[in-house]
């Protein structure tokens, strides 16, 4: 792999290049999960980079006991591994804490206790992209702008969107750029809860961790910019280098969830799948083969070429079901 993908060995910037497997304790992976965790360890091993685990468990209130060590054993099962980790975001959110005092101390940031409610009064309407858990935050509910310290950590704190877009190109979906103070305006980066906001939490530890490369599905495509911008903000350079997969998604075209059947890899593996069946349906959706058929990791491996990956979304049919269970 050349280009953006780096040769085998070859220094970006200066440092090793890296990427992250980055599974959340908030559910069990199933089937989308495993297509995208693939592809990434396909592409950092055939590419020579470094893969960090790490465990992004801040979404506290969402987490399900048991969802991390399950989501190890299974990314174990489908034969991938990392050169370290796990690493548990959660144990050090002292790095963290320090962007959110040098955001504040420059004037980029500010505490903010406006409810839900209130923001809606004012934006009158959810913008495109928002989110379904977002509500866009206009410039004009900003409090005077200036050098903070941060005194209540227990209180959300916003970052100051710059009025312009935010341009990059994605190894998969190409040229792109977004402005966020259009489409969720000035958004959290530090929750009442104590805790980095995802956006905040893996700009720094992609950065702390030396992560050079993010592969992961495209519904983070439009949260890359915000990522962007919070690089700027702290003075982290260089950004990584992102590709975005498109989806996994049911026969409805909605990304695969509960609603489309019971899709974890764990059960699978209960039911007596081989792993080979699993990743040979995440090859067949990645057009390492014209038919579903039984592949280990190390020929994913072998046979991935990210340039003939489909740009579109994958639609999970009663088929792709009935094969993996035809054992």
């Amino acid at each position: 792999m050349a280009g953006a993908y780096g040769q085998p060995g070859e220094r970006i910037h200066g440092r090793v290049p890296t990427t992250r497997l980055a599974p959340s304790p908030t559910g069990a992976l199933h089937l989308g999960n495993a297509r995208t965790f693939l592809v990434n360890w396909a592409m950092a091993r055939a590419a020579g980079w470094r893969v960090v685990l790490r465990i992004e468990d801040l979404d506290t209130p969402r987490n399900k006991p048991g969802a991390l060590a399950q989501a190890i054993e299974d990314l174990s099962w489908l034969g991938m591994d990392w050169d370290q980790g796990p690493i548990v975001q959660s144990a050090d959110l002292g790095p963290h804490r320090a962007a959110l005092e040098a955001l504040a101390a420059s004037g980029l940031a500010y505490p903010s206790e406006l409810s839900r409610a209130q923001i809606e009064a004012v934006a009158s309407a959810p913008q495109e992209n928002a989110g379904a858990h977002e509500v866009y935050f206009p410039a004009s509910l900003r409090p005077a702008l200036g050098p903070r310290r941060v005194e209540d950590e227990r209180t959300n704190w916003r970052l100051v969107v710059p009025e312009r877009g935010v341009e990059f190109v994605d190894l998969f979906a190409g040229p792109q750029r977004h402005r966020p103070c259009d489409t969720v305006g000035d958004f959290v980066i530090w929750t009442s809860r104590g805790q980095p906001s995802y956006q905040l939490a893996v700009v720094v530890d992609d950065f702390r961790q030396g992560v050079t490369h993010v592969v992961r599905g495209d519904d983070l495509l439009e949260s890359t910019a915000r990522q962007v911008l919070l690089h700027e903000a702290l003075g982290l350079s260089p950004t990584p280098v992102y590709g975005h997969l498109p989806l996994v998604r049911g026969p409805d075209g909605k990304r695969l969830a509960k609603r489309h059947g019971d899709t974890r890899l764990s059960r699978y593996r209960a039911a007596g799948v081989a792993a080979e069946r699993v990743i040979g349906l995440c090859g067949f959706w990645c057009g390492l083969a014209t038919r579903r058929t039984l592949m280990s990791a190390a020929e994913f491996r072998q046979g991935l070429n990210p340039a003939t990956i489909p740009r579109h979304d994958i639609i999970m049919s009663p088929e792709d079901e009935q094969w993996l269970l035809d054992r």
